[in-house]
């Protein structure tokens, strides 16, 4: 009967039934998914309606005392405009406008399910507009078109006059550095330099992240070092995230600016710590990236995970 404990006999038997009095209750179910590296947990409303939100996503996000991922995608739900619609939360609790590695991953996610099928396109819906996706290859290639990027500062936001925010300047640590903005549903700014680094990104990430002075929703950043005409190098500091492997969404803006800048041509393919990326740019800044969603696994998170108090949480 259920509740009752099963028993064992030889000398290891009082352990294990000791072991299955303790209630096995899972209040969530995520699916894993990665992107090049930048990993989500997938919850479905139809096993869990409820959205988690505030410190609660902090605690699943945490990566020694939750599940660990950099983010979540909570859907799908209804849409009056678009098949499907998508929240995406960031590790700190805020809510992206959009993720182009987390749409390729939810893209995935809806083919395992069988809610789409291969080769026949579908619309996601986000804080940063509808997106048209298409799944590919058994799963394994994911196209997502973007939209179309602008660099106008009202529509980004970038503090001041209206403008085009290209070829800007400010210092940080001492230092003065160029700087780019852009916007493709989310924010972006983008360093372009002779040569990138982790490092820099770590140091003075957070900084840029942060200037609400001049960014009044925070900002991607992307360190942008362009390798010749059809390749560039980025590397990524991430809005609500941090240092980040691999995102699409900044992709496509460091690519929109190398583009802008005439310094490549429309077809690019972006290498990132995570791998690569293929991101087509229109003469009218219209956006096409395609690449890969892995899944990882399956997991069960019981709520011990909410109930707890971690470091530097509350």
């Amino acid at each position: 009967m259920p509740g009752e404990p099963l028993i064992f006999h030889g000398h290891r038997g009082k352990y294990l039934k000791k072991f299955l009095r303790i209630p096995f209750c899972p209040t969530m179910k995520f699916y894993k998914y990665h992107a090049l590296g930048n990993d989500y947990l997938v919850l479905d409303p139809a096993h869990s309606p409820k959205c988690p939100e505030g410190i609660d996503v902090v605690k699943i996000c945490h990566r020694n005392f939750g599940l660990g991922s950099d983010g979540i995608l909570f859907g799908p739900e209804k849409s009056d405009r678009a098949d499907f619609k998508l929240r995406i939360l960031n590790p700190d609790a805020s809510e992206a406008e959009k993720s182009g590695n987390g749409l390729r991953i939810f893209s995935r996610y809806l083919f395992d399910s069988g809610r789409v099928s291969e080769g026949k396109p579908f619309t996601v819906d986000t804080l940063g507009g509808v997106v048209k996706c298409l799944v590919e290859e058994g799963g394994n290639l994911i196209t997502v078109e973007m939209g179309k990027v602008s660099f106008d500062s009202e529509k980004i936001p970038v503090n001041g006059s209206k403008r085009e925010v290209i070829n800007e300047e400010f210092e940080i640590c001492g230092k003065k550095y160029k700087y780019c903005c852009a916007t493709v549903g989310n924010p972006h700014c983008v360093l372009p330099m002779e040569k990138v680094s982790a490092k820099l990104a770590k140091e003075i990430g957070p900084y840029i992240e942060n200037m609400t002075s001049l960014f009044p929703n925070r900002t991607n950043v992307q360190f942008l070092q362009v390798l010749d005409r059809n390749n560039i190098k980025i590397e990524i500091w991430e809005r609500g995230a941090g240092y980040t492997l691999a995102s699409g969404s900044s992709s496509s803006a460091a690519a929109s600016v190398a583009y802008k800048l005439g310094l490549v041509d429309g077809d690019i393919t972006v290498h990132m710590e995570g791998g690569n990326l293929s991101i087509k740019i229109s003469p009218d800044f219209d956006i096409l990236m395609a690449g890969p969603a892995t899944r990882v696994g399956i997991y069960e998170m019981f709520d011990d995970v909410l109930k707890q108090n971690i470091p530097d949480s509350e």
